[in-house]
């Protein structure tokens, strides 16, 4: 399934990133594309806190890596931009929590052979004075999130 939902400001945004926080589950991956400033960390940030239930300071992984959050069920947020080898990504652990955690993945594309057969793909970009969300997929959760953001 394919979807273009549009996020007219910030608030949109941040309220899909609530949505996606209480429809994923353990095991799910989601693949978050677009240039620099598309607004990847800017969802990622409002998923997590709403999925801890509390406000915390979420910062871009852009030079840890990965930060990993403890939610009911472990979030593992990834920025892989500074990554120049897919075999890095093994050194970071990623395979492993995509059996079990809900991983957010910014530049999807470093992840190589790694990247997961079942992950949903949420391609950002700059429409206008907001952005346009591409989402593709076979997650359960794809038709509500039609309905919710139609």
């Amino acid at each position: 399934m394919i979807l273009t939902i549009a996020l007219p400001d910030e608030e949109a945004t941040a309220r899909l990133g609530v949505w996606l926080a209480g429809h994923l589950q353990g095991g799910e991956t989601l693949l978050l594309e677009g240039p620099i400033g598309a607004g990847k960390s800017h969802l990622a940030r409002a998923l997590i806190r709403a999925r801890l239930g509390r406000w915390e300071d979420v910062p871009s992984p852009t030079f840890t890596l990965v930060q990993v959050y403890q939610a009911d069920v472990e979030i593992w947020h990834a920025d892989l931009y500074r990554l120049t080898h897919p075999d890095e990504v093994l050194e970071l652990g990623l395979e492993d929590a995509f059996g079990h955690a809900i991983c957010l993945v910014e530049w999807p594309d470093r992840l190589g052979s790694a990247l997961p057969e079942q992950a949903v793909r949420i391609a950002l970009r700059a429409e206008g004075e907001g952005r346009l969300a591409l989402v593709t997929g076979d997650a359960p959760w794809m038709a509500d999130l039609a309905q919710e953001f139609a």
